[in-house]
């Protein structure tokens, strides 16, 4: 999901029609009291950020998004007036992934959108796995569900790395009881269905992520 925030309804509605048009979930908004209501139930891929704005300045409204611990790993994309030299280089000290000057083409920000995503897919996979709405830090031993931070025990965190780095794969309980435990490990599968349950508590809502395969194992879903 991308969110737009854009006073003008002409230019947020072409906006909207686009990105969908090439295949991007997208929902606009009119101002920064919209964006942040929205953000307390979704947490969007990448959010364009008009500067502009008739209630909240796009500036105020970037720098709480990345002093925010909820919202800071959340790219974003400036919408810039032409000439606003100023703006661009404060929105980039501020945390900003990249800006675009208006009046703009529609292919130019779809591409710049892509490219953002793709920047930032790359350093995930560098540091840690994302899917869905978990988030994953190699470096740290850290996990985030929903923006929020989730505590693991060390089996629960090597069970979850092992499932997201194969999604959309079986895995049979054998497998992860042997890679997870190590092959000298004497306990029975249902050691595993335990870790399960407990990381899907942990989890929240996206413990549904987590899917069991009857008879075999688990696997996780985007």
């Amino acid at each position: 999901m991308i969110f737009c925030v854009e006073d003008e309804d002409n230019i947020r509605e072409l906006i909207i029609y686009s990105l969908q048009a090439t295949g991007f979930e997208a929902c606009g908004l009119a101002g920064g009291k919209e964006l942040f209501q929205a953000l307390e139930n979704s947490s969007p891929e990448l959010i364009l950020l008009d500067i502009m704005l008739p209630d909240i300045d796009g500036l105020e409204i970037l720098s709480k998004l990345k002093n925010n611990p909820k919202t800071k790993h959340i790219p974003v994309i400036l919408l810039t007036a032409k000439g606003a030299e100023y703006d661009k280089v404060k929105g980039l000290d501020l945390g900003a992934d990249d800006y675009i000057t208006k009046p703009f083409g529609i292919m130019e920000l779809v591409a710049r959108i892509k490219a953002v995503l793709r920047r930032i897919g790359q350093k995930e996979q560098e540091h840690g796995l994302s899917l869905g709405n978990i988030v994953l830090d190699l470096e740290k031993y850290e996990v985030r569900s929903n923006g929020e931070p989730v505590i693991l025990t060390l089996k629960e965190f090597e069970l979850l790395k092992k499932l997201m780095s194969n999604p959309e794969c079986v895995i049979s309980r054998n497998t992860l009881l042997e890679e997870v435990w190590g092959a000298n490990f004497y306990g029975e599968t249902r050691t595993v269905d335990a870790h399960i349950k407990t990381l899907r508590q942990k989890l929240g809502q996206s413990g549904n992520q987590i899917e069991t395969i009857r008879g075999i194992g688990y696997k996780m879903s985007k």
